[in-house]
């Protein structure tokens, strides 16, 4: 199978792109809320955990690993119309503002800069999204200029790879996303597709568009893809247009979270299909059974070059069982602690989160938010606790589980206690490009 190209999320995974975060993750973790983050971690052990995860891709598990920005630097210093395009996808990342005379002068001091940057430069330029703000004092003293630097919305989320495109059978889907903070992100990785690795995009989201790669999964014959806070209408509308290999494409209805008031839902719980559900072998999935079965599945099968709507009215769970799965379940605690985002390999086997080694930071932070707003997370902070004292108990956190055993699922456990304090674990940092 050639890059940009997958059938089914158990096919054995032979190539996959990765973002080692760098200073915009601090800069994310000064104000993590608007950054989308879950809560305030240590970025240098983030990095050692991100480290250890594409070690173990790489030497382990024999998957040939791309480094988002390595590659690009790489291509652009050898290659001077891929580093003529760099400069220009930097150069629109910047702006100057002041009055007319200093942006002028500004301005143009940046250009010569752009010639001047190395490729890993105009990289960071790219991902920091800068202003350039000066003022001039009155006087005759020369340079009384205060300059002041800052970043207006740096890529603090692009290690989550999973997420500015996914790969269908038939090519790469480019995504819009829906929050500001990711907006520019499918910019940059729409670069590397076509400018850097060529690899073949089906389709680009226009207009209202938005959806994000963590919807999407893969089941060979079929696929689901999710819609919610994330991805909205439009966009599974253009989806469906598309000529993809897929006889059925089931649309999954992001749930409410039955434990969280349900008048002041909070969709990041459950932002993404693959942060509850997630595929472990080719007759195997692994869910949160609380969402599952709130989750409203449409069903689309394919006519002609495109999708159209059947009568089936069902529920992920109910779904997923006539297609012939065995649901492993998995706690409301064990979901909010990443243990759904795994990896799979190949069929039957998992890159997963060693939920217990993160737990006591997700505890934290269910109680933090409880004790913020008691009547809108305090059915899900007692279910949390119970959970926990039972999982302590049978010391069967995920993804140490019998039914994984019973079932021949193979397990490689990872510590990312600090990686998914950005919302997300093994699956979301990963953007596969080959299966086969």
């Amino acid at each position: 199978m050639k890059d940009g190209f997958i059938k089914a999320e158990w096919d054995r995974l032979n190539r996959i792109v990765i973002h080692r975060p760098g200073i915009e993750m601090f800069l994310g973790l000064l104000e993590p809320y608007a950054s989308l983050y879950e809560r305030v971690f240590n970025r240098q052990e983030a990095t050692r955990e991100h480290e250890f995860m594409e070690h173990i891709l790489k030497y382990h598990f024999g998957v040939e690993v791309i480094r988002l920005g390595q590659i690009i630097e790489s291509e652009a210093e050898s290659n001077p119309a891929i580093r003529e395009k760099l400069i220009d996808l930097a150069r629109s990342t910047v702006q100057v503002t002041d009055d007319t005379k200093l942006m002028k002068r500004a301005r143009s001091e940046f250009e010569k800069s752009l010639s001047s940057f190395s490729a890993q430069d105009l990289f960071q330029v790219i991902v920091m999204q800068m202003a350039i703000h000066e003022t001039q004092n009155r006087g005759r003293s020369v340079r009384q200029i205060h300059l002041s630097i800052t970043e207006r919305s740096p890529l603090s989320n692009l290690y989550f790879m999973r997420d500015q495109q996914f790969t269908t059978d038939s090519g790469l889907v480019l995504c819009r996303m829906a929050k500001p903070a990711r907006r520019f992100e499918p910019e940059v990785t729409k670069f590397l597709w076509q400018d850097v690795l060529n690899v073949p995009i089906v389709h680009e989201m226009t207009g209202s568009a938005t959806i994000e790669g963590g919807e999407w999964i893969p089941f060979g014959e079929f696929a689901l893809v999710g819609i919610g806070d994330r991805t909205n209408r439009d966009a599974i509308d253009q989806l469906l247009s598309l000529d993809l290999g897929y006889t059925e494409i089931g649309v999954v209805h992001q749930a409410k979270h039955p434990l969280v008031a349900s008048d002041q839902p909070d969709p990041m719980i459950n932002m993404h299909l693959d942060t509850y559900f997630e595929v472990a072998a080719s007759n195997v999935v692994v869910a949160c059974i609380e969402l599952i079965r709130e989750a409203k599945v449409e069903v689309y099968r394919k006519k002609g070059n495109s999708y159209s709507r059947t009568d089936t009215n069902t529920n992920l769970y109910d779904f997923i069982r006539t297609k012939g799965f065995t649901v492993v379940p998995i706690t409301v605690l064990e979901q909010m602690a990443y243990a759904a985002n795994f990896l799979c390999i190949e069929d039957g086997r998992i890159l997963a989160v060693d939920v217990e080694r993160g737990i006591d930071s997700v505890m934290k932070s269910i109680a933090s938010i409880t004790a913020e707003n008691p009547a809108r997370y305090g059915r899900l902070y007692e279910q949390a606790k119970k959970d926990y004292e039972v999982l302590s108990s049978e010391g069967h956190f995920f993804p140490h589980k019998p039914e994984l055993r019973k079932l021949g699922i193979d397990v490689y456990p990872v510590v990312l206690e600090n990686l998914t304090g950005g919302y997300g674990a093994a699956h979301c940092m990963t953007c596969a490009l080959n299966r086969g």
